[in-house]
C-alpha cells in the first residue's frame, strides 16, 4: 500500500468479469490507457487475474482482469474460472461484460455464440445465489442497431442483480468515458493501494510470457490449440541489454512441429515480434531465447499453473 494518507485521495477495486472473449482486457487496456493484458482472437486468452491502474484526478481506479468464466473440464479450466469469481471478493464494484453480438446470436444456443450465452447466463446465476449487484456493460454496441440493443437491456436487466447499465464499445472508446466518471464518483474514500505511476501488478517475468505467448497465438491462432503456454526461464540484465531465455509448451509432438515451422521460421518470426515489443516495454535492448518443449498434460501440473499465476483446484 503507498504512505498516502490524506481524506481526499479515493480508491476503487473493479472486478471485470464475463464469458470468454467478451472484451474483458480491451476494456482494463482502454481504461487505464496502456496494454497491461493480452488480446488475441482466441477465447480464454486470460488465465490469471491481471490487475491494471489507472489515476483519475485524486481517485485511483484498480481493475482486476479475471479469466473469461466457463463451464471447467481441465485442472487448468476449473483454476481459470477460480481466479475469475475469487476477482470479485474485496472488489468495490463488478462489472459484468456482455458481447452485444453474441448475447443476441446466441438465442438459439448453437455454435460459438450460443456457448457465450450459456456462459453468461450461467455467470448471472452465480451473482443471483450469491446475492451480488453488477454493473452491466453491454460491449460491441457498434455491432448491433440500437433497437436490439434495447431489447437486450431491457431482458438483462429483468434479472434483477443489476444497479447501472452501460452501453460501449471497449475498442472505439465509446460510451467509456461515461463508465469511467460512474467509477470515479462511487470510489470509497480511502489510500491508494500502488503508487500513481504504476500500471499494473504484473511481474516482469510473467509480463515477458504473456507477450510472447500473444505473438503465438496471433500467429497461430487458427492452427494451435489452447493447449500452449508460456514461462519465462531465466532473467539476465547486463549492459548490452536483458537476457530472457523462455519455453513454449505444448501438448503433442504435431503442435512442436507447427509452432517451429519450416526450418524454424515461425519460431523465429514469433521470436522477433515479442521481442521488439518486449524492447519498447522495458526500455532496453532484449535478447531473446525460445526453445520449444513437449509436456503432455501440462494444464494438469500444479507447477505449470502456479508459473502462470494461478492456483491449483482439484
Amino acid at each position: 500500500m503507498t504512505d498516502n494518507s490524506s481524506s481526499q485521495t479515493r480508491c476503487a477495486v473493479i472486478a471485470v468479469i464475463g464469458a470468454p472473449n467478451a472484451g474483458k482486457s480491451t476494456l482494463v487496456n482502454a481504461m487505464v490507457g496502456a496494454k497491461v493484458s493480452i488480446v488475441t482472437q482466441k477465447v480464454q486468452t486470460t488465465r490469471a487475474r491481471i490487475r491494471g491502474i489507472t489515476m483519475e484526478g485524486e481517485a485511483q481506479l484498480v481493475f482486476i482482469d479475471t479469466p473469461g468464466i466457463f463451464l471447467p473440464k481441465r485442472k487448468l479450466d476449473r483454476a481459470m474460472v477460480a481466479a475469475a469469481w475469487d476477482g470479485i471478493d474485496g472488489a468495490d464494484a463488478t462489472l459484468l461484460l456482455i458481447d452485444a453480438q453474441g448475447w443476441a446470436d446466441g438465442e438459439s444456443e448453437k455454435g460459438a455464440a450460443g456457448k457465450a450465452r450459456v456462459d453468461a447466463v450461467r455467470i448471472i446465476d452465480g451473482l443471483q445465489k450469491a446475492n451480488r449487484k453488477a454493473i452491466l456493460v453491454v460491449n460491441k454496441i457498434d455491432a448491433m442497431p440500437r433497437d436490439r440493443l434495447l431489447k437486450l437491456v431491457h431482458e438483462l436487466d429483468q434479472t434483477g442483480i443489476f444497479s447501472d447499465v452501460f452501453l460501449i464499445s471497449a475498442k472505439n472508446g465509446d460510451g467509456m468515458a461515461d463508465l469511467k466518471a460512474r467509477l470515479v464518483k462511487a470510489a470509497p474514500t480511502g489510500p491508494w493501494l500502488y503508487p500513481e505511476d504504476q500500471l499494473s501488478d504484473i511481474s516482469d517475468r510473467l509480463m515477458a510470457a504473456e507477450v510472447t505467448r500473444e505473438k503465438l497465438f496471433l500467429r497461430l491462432h487458427q492452427e494451435l490449440p489452447y493447449d500452449a503456454t508460456v514461462e519465462t526461464e531465466t532473467w539476465k540484465e547486463a549492459k548490452n541489454g536483458i537476457r530472457i531465455e523462455q519455453t513454449i509448451y505444448v501438448a503433442r509432438e504435431g503442435q512442436k512441429g507447427i509452432v517451429l515451422g519450416k526450418n524454424g521460421q515461425t519460431l523465429k518470426i514469433i521470436g522477433a515480434a515479442a521481442r521488439e515489443e518486449l524492447g519498447d516495454i522495458l526500455g532496453s535492448p532484449v535478447h531473446l531465447f525460445i526453445h520449444v518443449k513437449v509436456r503432455a498434460g501440462w494444464a494438469d501440473e500444479a507447477a505449470r499453473l502456479r508459473q502462470i499465476g494461478l492456483d491449483a483446484v482439484r
